[in-house]
């Protein structure tokens, strides 16, 4: 049976931004394993976007940054997103977008609960 693990970035205060972000080496090396690790993700429309980035290499990466967008890219992607028609740019993506709204009421449902639990509500 699949494990389902739930992982976001976040600052101790509970603040979330994604384009803001600068792990250190040993952190990004880890966040290299867990995409490895993976089989695929789930995301909202705006963190997908931020990921595309991963999708084209860029000259002026490391070779963990390389690592990362193979790893990225062989996953599979579910967008839940009522304004994206299809997602995936690249012939060899894995990625399906997912309209109906029951996914994004999880995906809803999932942030409150983060958000109670960063707040102590929640052990």
């Amino acid at each position: 049976m699949a494990k389902l693990v739930f992982g976001m970035n976040v600052s101790l205060d509970g603040y979330v931004d994604h384009t803001e972000f600068a792990p250190s080496p040993i952190l990004f090396r880890h966040f290299v394993q867990e995409a490895k690790d993976q089989t695929g993700s789930l995301y909202g429309r705006k963190v997908y976007e931020l990921m595309r980035y991963w999708d084209e290499d860029q000259a002026t990466w490391s070779d963990d940054e390389r690592a990362f967008a193979a790893a990225f890219r062989k996953q599979t992607k579910w967008v839940a997103s009522r304004t994206l028609e299809r997602v995936g740019a690249r012939a060899d993506d894995r990625a399906a977008c997912i309209q109906s709204a029951l996914p994004l009421a999880y995906l809803a449902l999932v942030l409150v609960f983060f958000v109670l639990w960063t707040r102590g509500i929640f052990v």
